[in-house]
């Protein structure tokens, strides 16, 4: 198995995936555009503000891998481009399909 990812934590015993993100804001499509250093760089269809970019980052990735929105939450950094990610509950079928669908 190959080395996890800086900005993909998969934690078995509290069946929670965290994610390290990069947002860019005000894309003329949301999409996943590589890695940000040791984030994943997500380019996000709404405006930062009044909570928007946030709300479009967890409907993009609910849309991305067919997720019950209440699964995910931004933990961290909501105010701000740098944000860490929550998954939970997940498993090691999910942490795998999130590695493959970001190209890590």
């Amino acid at each position: 198995m190959a080395a996890e990812p800086a900005w993909c934590r998969f934690d078995p015993a509290a069946a929670r995936i965290t994610l390290r993100v990069h947002v860019q804001p005000n894309a003329k499509a949301s999409a996943i555009a590589g890695l940000h250093g040791d984030a994943l760089k997500i380019r996000i269809a709404a405006p930062a503000v009044d909570n928007k970019a946030n709300a479009e980052l967890v409907d993009f990735l609910r849309r991305l891998w067919q997720l019950p929105a209440a699964r995910i939450s931004v933990r961290h950094g909501a105010h701000g481009r740098r944000k860490v990610v929550e998954i939970a509950p997940a498993d090691a079928a999910l942490h795998a399909l999130i590695r493959n669908a970001a190209g890590g």
